[in-house]
């Protein structure tokens, strides 16, 4: 016998978990991108209810969402940058800090000027806490710790568009919608304690500052922005018949141009566009800007469904946009041991095939409909969702090197978060114009001069009249209008199905995990 063979075995080495401090520095980043995508659609409830109160029209209105919006899209790409620059914790803390100092402003607001102000602070400083929070996860969390707060992560920025609404209907209809904005006040006080606890202090390096791609940075702010208000406005303003289109536009494509720029002449791009030459990561960027197509597509649609035809209000549809949430809830556990098993490329398509049921089944929609018909399609899509988001986000950084992963993880949020924009633009378009095309279609296969249409309003006003005749054809016209926008409404789940259905092939170019291994978006 060998003096290797007779040598007792070692015991395996256990890798060391992560202590309190490190899961109250996750758990603050969970919280943090709750509460920057939760206020994305929490004034959606209660829009008409603040413009009221503000003074603001049903146009001007809607920018009290677009601001946010806006802001938020244009601060997550630069995310990484801000967070070298100042170091993680200092920079958590002022954005926390600045995000509750901004959320008093908008409840405390009083005309549409304030609350917008608000707004743009609230995205800018709410946007920062997104991708930090993979950050955080990757650099305080152990190899095997690590798919336990994705899933949290994960989860809570599929539950925060579907829980926004639900908490803004609910606080407007029981107190006020100055409590939609204050309700962040004593959340981001856990939030900075737990940042504080759970984060270690790190020098700023400034010296960043004088080597920034401000070509980049000057062109996110100006393409992004830009974009987002094109998209947003482009309807309502009929396009390019709006000169305020055209001027955005030429905006939006100077932005782009010097983007293009800092691509060549800076050391480092603020973001690096280079990466979309990466066949498996462009896939992945496409898969997200579809995936939160449909997130906040359908948040947007079914509450106005249901409101102009089921009358409910706000607190009962935000009931039923956060039916999706609940599967996100139930994977949450699930999670750690189907990344270890499961090929991310199936579990991607089948999350994506789920999303796509759910919008088809919402075809069947008619003006009878109330929100007990949204159950099955609202659990598939909550589901299609969870699968989507948390296996992709694994591709997003599979599919770089390590050193390319904040870079990664900053493009797959803004994607997210871009699709959404793009979707809601898209939505409301198409909506206005099948609205009208099967309001004429209707109208034209209901023949005046039917003897059958001719007896059912002479029913109806019991006899001879000009004026009565002319009251129950405007019958008749409303209930073609209704069924006019419920067609509407159905298109727009069909083209998002269509659209899952589009890019579906794009999984198979997807990279997946090595076995054992769970690389994770790392600032």
């Amino acid at each position: 016998m060998t003096a290797a063979a007779a040598a007792p075995a070692l015991p395996p080495v256990r890798a060391r978990n992560a202590d309190l401090t490190a899961w109250l520095a996750v758990i603050a980043g969970a919280i943090g991108a709750l509460m920057a995508t939760l206020d994305i659609s929490i004034v959606n409830s209660s829009l008409p209810t603040i413009q009221g109160e503000i003074g603001a029209s049903a146009t001007e209105g809607t920018w009290i969402a677009t601001a946010y919006l806006v802001s938020e899209i244009v601060i997550i790409p630069l995310t990484a940058w801000l967070e070298r620059v100042f170091g993680l914790r200092r920079f958590l803390l002022v954005m926390a800090a600045l995000f509750t100092l901004f959320s008093i402003a908008c409840g405390l607001a009083t005309n549409l000027t304030e609350m917008i102000i608000g707004r743009v602070g609230q995205g800018f400083t709410g946007g920062a806490m997104i991708p930090t929070g993979m950050t955080i996860i990757a650099t305080r969390l152990p190899r095997h710790q690590q798919p336990v707060g994705t899933a949290l992560f994960g989860s809570t920025l599929i539950m925060g568009p579907v829980f926004g609404p639900l908490v803004g209907g609910w606080l407007t209809e029981n107190y006020n919608w100055h409590y939609a904005f204050f309700i962040n006040v004593p959340i981001c006080a856990i939030l900075m304690t737990f940042l504080t606890v759970g984060l270690k202090h790190q020098t700023m390096k400034l010296d960043e500052l004088k080597q920034a791609d401000w070509l980049g940075i000057v062109g996110m702010a100006a393409g992004l922005g830009g974009l987002t208000v094109v998209l947003e406005e482009g309807n309502r303003e009929q396009w390019f018949d709006s000169p305020l289109i055209w001027q955005l536009s030429a905006v939006t494509l100077a932005g782009f141009v010097l983007i293009g720029l800092g691509q060549y002449f800076a050391p480092r791009p603020v973001v690096r566009l280079a990466l979309l030459r990466n066949r498996a990561f462009a896939a992945v960027f496409v898969l997200g800007l579809l995936i939160g197509a449909v997130l906040y597509g359908t948040a947007y649609v079914i509450p106005q469904f249901l409101s102009a035809i089921a009358g409910y209000n706000a607190q009962q549809s935000g009931g039923i946009v956060f039916l999706s949430g609940i599967p996100a809830a139930m994977m949450m556990p699930l999670f750690p041991l189907l990344v270890a098993r499961v090929d991310l490329r199936i579990a991607v398509m089948i999350g994506m095939l789920l999303m796509a049921g759910s919008c088809w089944i919402d075809f069947e929609l008619t003006s009878q409909s109330s929100g007990s018909d949204f159950y099955l399609s609202q659990f598939m899509r909550g589901l299609g969702q969870a699968f989507s988001m948390l296996f992709l986000n694994q591709a997003a950084i599979a599919s770089v090197k390590p050193n390319e992963a904040g870079d990664a993880s900053g493009l797959f949020n803004a994607a997210r978060n871009l699709g959404g924009s793009i979707a809601l633009a898209l939505l409301a378009t198409l909506q206005d114009r099948r609205f009208e095309f099967h309001h004429w279609r209707l109208l034209d296969a209901i023949p005046a001069n039917s003897g059958a249409v001719q007896d059912w309003v002479q029913s109806q006003t019991g006899g001879p009249g000009q004026d009565a005749a002319l009251g129950a054809l405007s019958t008749i016209n409303q209930s073609v209008l209704r069924e006019a926008l419920v067609m509407s409404y159905t298109d727009e789940f069909v083209a998002l199905a269509l659209a899952i259905v589009i890019v579906l092939p794009l999984v198979l170019l997807l990279r997946p995990l090595q076995r054992g291994h769970h690389k994770l978006a790392m600032h």
